[in-house]
């Protein structure tokens, strides 16, 4: 059944972050800024990890071993410029806002602090459930009947981190099963309906470039800096497209 995989990780995401409710009033303040803390520090693990990709041997035949790193600094600029001037992250936020009024009591709505707790973690959660190359690549191999199992890897992972999360961040990481679904949706009604759309060069641009997302999803969860990372989300369709053009205009693609 196609579309199965996403279906499991939004459960995924719910029952985690239910889970994580449950134990994370009990945890002092201490703990629960460790493992934010902790939570930070593996998702610069994953960006690192992903930034692998730029090595990717069809990558590099693609557009040159100089062009890997030039692409996705062109993607980040691009998409940056793009999705500053479409407001996406701030349109995350309201989005996280609203929710918030929708699905809290209203002596919650009305606490600035819980407010912004609940959106921080739709607004991270969502972001880091999102970027990774699992969420694409599952996608895609759900659509073109490949199976699940990447999807369902994600689903495990997915839910560990919602534990984590909304032991420390609140009910908004559940609400960011919404975006999964509906972002992982569409992935695989594509991949459905146009096939492998992408070459390993194109993915292998998206996964260096998610990877720079994720250290900026990392730094914001660490409290390092807030970076405005929404913003920077069509830059992961804007490095398959360079990579593409690249190639066609090098005779590499």
């Amino acid at each position: 059944m196609i579309g199965l995989g996403t279906v499991i990780n939004v459960v995924a995401i719910v029952v985690g972050a239910a889970t994580g409710r449950l134990i994370g009033h009990r945890l002092p303040e201490r703990t629960n800024r460790l493992v934010t803390d902790v939570l930070g520090l593996v998702v610069l693990v994953l960006g690192g990890l992903n930034l692998a990709s730029l090595a990717d041997p069809d990558y590099v035949a693609t557009v040159t071993p100089g062009g890997t790193l030039l692409v996705v600094l062109a993607a980040l600029l691009i998409g940056g410029i793009t999705g500053s001037a479409l407001r996406i992250e701030d349109r995350l936020e309201q989005f996280g806002g609203w929710l918030q009024s929708r699905f809290t009591r209203a002596d919650a709505v009305a606490h600035a602090d819980k407010r912004a707790l609940f959106i921080t973690g739709f607004v991270n959660a969502s972001l880091v459930f999102c970027i990774g190359p699992l969420a694409i690549l599952g996608a895609f191999s759900d659509g073109t009947g490949q199976g699940i199992d990447q999807l369902a890897l994600k689903s495990v992972l997915d839910g560990f981190a919602s534990v984590a999360f909304a032991a420390t961040l609140g009910w908004g990481v559940a609400l960011s099963a919404l975006p999964v679904g509906i972002w992982q949706g569409l992935l695989t009604l594509l991949a459905a309906t146009l096939g492998a759309v992408l070459s390993n060069a194109a993915i292998a641009a998206l996964t260096a470039t998610g990877g720079v997302l994720l250290l900026g999803v990392g730094i914001r969860i660490m409290n390092i800096r807030a970076i405005a990372v929404g913003d920077l989300l069509p830059a992961l369709v804007v490095a398959p497209i360079l990579t593409i053009v690249v190639g066609r205009v090098l005779g590499t693609a």
